[in-house]
């Protein structure tokens, strides 16, 4: 199973969670190469240092991504983008990995603006050009709406940012609940949350939505793997364990369940999580209706070696 896919693997049409035969397929020249978790804790911590170097306000996004707040830095620097431009060219001189910045002002627009130049690059949205960068936007590229929700947009009509922007609150409430607000203000270039280093992960999970329903047990535990592995790769990658494994399934008609097991002791591999999500998703077949989207999520987490709640490290 392909874990992460390069650049230069994409352009073949690999991806991550595809089965490695049909990544052969599509590229005879592909190369596998194992994972090193000890190297990627190690370069992560390096980085995470470069960022503490101009400002001590870092919110960890992912494994691979962070929100630095630069406006009053460390090195005195008045200028944003000359910030992003020394880190990238100190996480280049010193770890030999290209970096992509994104620079706005607020979290949302700067989220944004570091998936225009991957995997080397900066990109900048101001006040002035905000809105409009927004308006033409697919939403299915916004962060935070997923593919599911993507595909509700579509079937209500909103396909741009514009679209999303034209409708009203109530009716982004009344579609899409408490998360209508976040929509609305976003199509507007707004995004009041601040940048919070004391944030804590409460949980790891990774889900995915099908192109064709699910009806049977076997497909779905074929389609549960790469998630199971996913999360357990961030695990591993960060030296978290977790206690409770969740299991999320979304029917064609958007409803939705979860399943839940808490376990005694921290979960120590990715066949243990596995294990657990077999016997959640076994009882629950056959099944009254297809299967759109399923999640596996891992909370109540602990550092592996200390117990207590993780100060995640970042790779770029």
């Amino acid at each position: 199973m392909v874990a992460a896919a390069s650049y230069e693997a994409r352009k073949f049409g690999v991806h991550s969670a595809m089965p490695s035969v049909t990544a052969k397929r599509k590229c005879p020249e592909l190369i596998f190469v194992p994972h090193r978790f000890d190297v990627y804790r190690a370069v992560s911590q390096q980085i995470r240092e470069i960022f503490a170097d101009y400002t001590p306000l870092i919110e960890p996004l992912s494994l691979d991504e962070a929100y630095l707040d630069v406006t009053e830095n460390l090195k005195g620097i008045e200028i944003a983008t000359e910030v992003a431009e020394q880190i990238r060219a100190r996480i280049r001189a010193e770890t030999g990995l290209t970096a992509s910045a994104g620079v706005s002002y607020n979290k949302f627009l700067a989220k944004m603006a570091s998936d225009q130049r991957k995997p080397d690059g900066l990109f900048v949205i101001t006040p002035k050009n905000g809105p409009a960068f927004v308006e033409a936007l697919p939403v299915k590229k916004f962060h935070g709406v997923g593919p599911a929700t993507a595909e509700k947009m579509q079937k209500l009509g909103i396909e741009t940012g514009a679209d999303l922007k034209a409708r009203d609150l109530s009716f982004l409430q009344q579609h899409f609940g408490k998360s209508g607000p976040y929509f609305y203000w976003i199509a507007r270039g707004v995004d009041e949350r601040e940048v919070n280093p004391d944030r804590i992960r409460k949980s790891i999970g990774a889900e995915d939505t099908f192109r064709e329903d699910i009806h049977d047990l076997e497909t779905a535990r074929a389609g549960l793997q790469p998630l199971i592995d996913k999360v357990w790769r961030y695990c591993e990658a960060n030296g978290i364990r977790g206690k409770t494994v969740t299991l999320k399934v979304k029917w064609d008609d958007f409803t939705q369940i979860t399943r839940s097991k808490t376990v005694a002791a921290p979960v120590a591999s990715a066949a243990e999580i596995a294990e657990i999500v077999d016997l959640l998703v076994s009882p629950i077949f056959p099944v009254p209706r297809g299967i759109r989207l399923l999640g596996v999520t891992l909370s109540s987490l602990d550092t592996a070696d200390e117990g207590s709640q993780p100060q995640l490290a970042l790779a770029l």
